[in-house]
């Protein structure tokens, strides 16, 4: 439906082409490297938050809109007549949500914010299924209460090669760093009530992990959504993505399987040759 827009953090990794594809509308976070600020996905890519990082050995900061920004972003669909659902990252990743909602309070029932209690494309799969449903005709509350009876569904996982980045920024204590550093320890982060937490161990090289990673997948969600999967990763070694995509293209049926690189908020917590497999269970 045409007077319905779906829109979303760019938290939610979405490819250009998918967000034109899906006519998608996007409000960007901050990254503040240094002095200087940039908007996600549109005048910072990870390759900045990498070279940031070696050169000064300090993580970008990263800020969410203020709720002024939000409803001047839902501000130019509801002066069209048009009304708005929006997903946000989780709540308990970023202060999006809040300065979100309270953003839609100005507009009468015409904006529905979703809290993804996900993240990257585990929140991006909920965009693209917001965007199925509006294809379908269905209305902007039905679309929003859908959501929210998904949003516990999604998958959202992923397995870094490094836990450098989330050290740096205080999600991982010297200890366990140092101790994955020195035995090849690649923690599987999972995400369970909107919050990152690590669920599994996986020792040796990182192609080895994948394809453990990838093989508890099959086991743990023997039912899932079929429509799409996501392959996420933050500038991962192209031989780790293709041994990745062949074993979800053997042990799953998805009818679409969706490559996508990690925006510069989710790389920044994560760093490069992270990599994960999304896709909604049943």
């Amino acid at each position: 439906m045409k007077d319905i827009i779906i829109s979303s953090d760019s938290t939610c990794d979405l490819s250009e082409a998918l967000i034109a594809k899906y006519d998608i509308e996007i409000m960007s976070l901050s990254v503040m490297l240094g002095a200087q600020t940039y908007r996600d996905g549109i005048d910072i890519v990870p390759a900045d938050i990498f070279r940031y990082f070696d050169e000064t050995g300090e993580l970008p900061k990263t800020a969410a809109p203020s709720v002024e920004e939000y409803a001047a972003f839902f501000r130019k669909y509801t002066d069209q007549g048009k009304t708005v659902v929006h997903i946000n990252i989780s709540s308990k990743a970023s202060g999006s949500y809040g300065f979100a909602r309270t953003a839609a309070e100005q507009f009468d029932g015409k904006v529905f914010v979703v809290d993804s209690h996900a993240l990257s494309t585990g929140q991006g799969l909920l965009v693209l299924k917001a965007a199925d449903l509006r294809a379908e005709g269905k209305s902007a509350k039905e679309i929003y209460d859908e959501l929210l009876a998904l949003r516990d569904k999604v998958n959202t996982s992923f397995v870094p090669d490094t836990l450098l980045y989330l050290f740096k920024g205080g999600r991982c204590s010297t200890l366990s760093y140092y101790g994955a550093k020195v035995l090849s320890i690649h923690p599987l982060i999972d995400m369970k009530d909107g919050q990152l937490y690590p669920k599994k161990k996986y020792i040796g090289k990182m192609s080895r992990c994948i394809k453990n990673y990838i093989t508890d997948l099959v086991a743990e969600y023997p039912s899932y959504d079929k429509s799409r999967c996501f392959i996420t990763h933050s500038n991962a070694d192209s031989d780790l993505v293709d041994e990745a995509r062949t074993m979800v293209k053997e042990l799953f049926d998805f009818e679409e399987i969706l490559e996508t690189t990690a925006g510069s908020i989710i790389t920044s917590h994560c760093g490069r040759n992270t990599l994960g497999v999304l896709f909604i269970t049943k």
